[in-house]
């Protein structure tokens, strides 16, 4: 069986110029053995058109950097390989997220305000002693932080969310995974309640609709609905422990 001819549609559009309307190219490229979405942008880029826009780093499914919708899935360039998809593929940019241009967008933003918000470092009432032995950790507990850490950030879950695509201050799943790595990690000394201000609300851990988008479109494939039932549990005690005390009052 002889290499396939693959007809690529992509979403082109520059903000910089906005008298040109956003528009589907097309581009024809034969398949190669091994090809990935992200090998074969490059070869348009090099051979075809040195004009479209798109991001990669690191091409190892490590940075996030390459995510965009490939036939309607928020996915990975570097991990979709074409010979996985039929001979029409179309490409568009992830959504939720500002447009760059073409199929790159800015979710370095969007993240940088997330971490903010929820707050994303180790909260601790101890002095840093940089001559003291680390504090050792078991294993169990090393591992249970390991599995919300190992989000790449690519947005993916971010742009296939329904939520997320309806209101722009909802923490998504990669927010609400994010809490549940601190809430895990015995370092850190924050209250219930103080995770409460941060993710007890629609915005945080009450606005998810459950369609499950976040976990089928996952590139790393975590559990976000197992992060997020677990944030939710915790977030639904401590409500109803202060409306408890508010009734008392």
């Amino acid at each position: 069986m002889g290499n396939r001819t693959l007809t690529f549609k992509i979403f082109r559009y520059n903000p910089q110029k906005p008298e040109v309307k956003p528009y589907m190219q097309e581009y024809k490229l034969e398949e190669v053995s091994g090809m990935t979405i992200f090998v074969a942008l490059n070869k348009i880029r090099e051979e075809l058109d040195p004009s479209l826009m798109f991001d990669f780093v690191c091409r190892a499914a490590i940075c996030g950097s390459c995510a965009m919708v490939i036939n309607g899935r928020p996915t990975l360039a570097c991990k979709t390989l074409t010979k996985d998809l039929p001979a029409k593929i179309s490409l568009l940019p992830l959504p939720v997220f500002k447009l760059v241009g073409d199929l790159a967008v800015d979710t370095g933003t969007w993240f940088r305000d997330m971490a903010i918000k929820t707050e994303a470092w180790v909260h601790t009432t101890k002095e840093f002693d940089p001559t003291a032995l680390e504090e050792r950790m078991d294993n169990k507990t090393a591992q249970e932080i390991y599995e919300p850490d190992r989000c790449v950030e690519c947005g993916c879950c971010v742009a296939g969310c329904a939520t997320a695509n309806i209101r722009a201050d909802f923490l998504g799943a990669a927010g609400i995974n994010r809490v549940a790595r601190f809430m895990l990690d015995p370092r850190d000394e924050r209250s219930p309640e103080e995770y409460y201000e941060v993710v007890g609300a629609e915005e945080g851990a009450f606005g998810c609709m459950g369609l499950m988008a976040c976990d089928d479109n996952c590139p790393m494939e975590i559990p976000l609905q197992t992060q997020l039932s677990f944030v939710r549990r915790k977030m639904l005690a401590q409500g109803l422990k202060l409306k408890t005390e508010k009734v008392a009052l």
